[in-house]
């Protein structure tokens, strides 16, 4: 009897914890994918504007996109003339830029996600999603903070072992009160050093959900660089199938 009550506690010192960190991963992952479905939904079509700033200049680049769930999105520059009729696709694997004033369609290859899209502090992977926070990264609460006046749970973010990623290691602060906005973000390398961030500011109701409409991102150890993404006006759940999201598409959209 002695024996089995010592192994009875054991299990219970052994199982407990082991319950524990499952339900705390388990937590944290749920407050992941909502917060990344309150900014995709199931569909969505948005108008945005984005500041590129650097010491010495400035530029603005306006565009139109459409996402669709995890595996599709198209974005279209209506801003500057110069840019005007770029489209950039992802279909699943495959991403697409579409470049009007030399009429070719250019696939983008996955060695060029990491590199900055348009020239601003977003990477191409940034943009079009290649990669999900949801489903290519293990997910733990590892604090609980405060920020810009907001209760959040802080959430490291481990890429899996076969996930094709371009980040080492991500932080994610997440608003406890049932919104689950992300307020701030911090990308680190596979050297564990932190390469940018991102801050959520002028939270709107925009189609009956609460989002940030200004998001700053801002580079590491580099005074006087952001990028500022502007969303104008964004539509969830709307009618918005599969097919068009096609190269045929890519040409004809406005």
């Amino acid at each position: 009897m002695k024996h089995i009550v010592l192994f009875m506690l054991l299990m219970v010192f052994v199982v407990l914890p082991q319950n524990i960190i499952a339900q705390e991963k388990a937590v944290a992952t749920e407050f992941i994918k909502k917060a990344d479905e309150k900014m995709r939904g199931k569909t969505n079509t948005s108008t945005m504007k984005m500041e590129i700033i650097r010491p010495t200049w400035k530029r603005s680049i306006s565009m139109k996109s459409w996402g669709h769930g995890l595996d599709y999105s198209m974005t279209y520059i209506t801003a500057p003339a110069k840019e005007k009729g770029q489209v950039f696709m992802k279909r699943k694997t495959e991403m697409w830029n579409w470049v009007p004033s030399i009429g070719r369609m250019i696939k983008i290859p996955s060695s060029m996600m990491s590199q900055g899209w348009m020239g601003s502090d977003y990477t191409n992977d940034d943009i079009l999603k290649e990669s999900s926070i949801v489903y290519d990264y293990h997910h733990k609460i590892v604090g609980e903070e405060k920020v810009e006046g907001f209760d959040t749970y802080k959430i490291e973010m481990i890429p899996k072992e076969d996930a094709a990623v371009i980040w080492g290691k991500i932080y994610k602060w997440i608003t406890k009160d049932g919104e689950y906005i992300q307020i701030k973000s911090e990308y680190y390398d596979e050297d564990n050093e932190l390469v940018k961030s991102d801050h959520a500011y002028d939270f709107k109701k925009m189609d009956g959900r609460l989002i940030p409409s200004r998001i700053e991102i801002i580079p590491a150890g580099e005074e006087r660089k952001k990028t500022v993404l502007y969303i104008e006006d964004i539509k969830f759940d709307v009618d918005l199938p599969i097919t068009f999201f096609s190269q045929q598409q890519m040409k004809r959209v406005r």
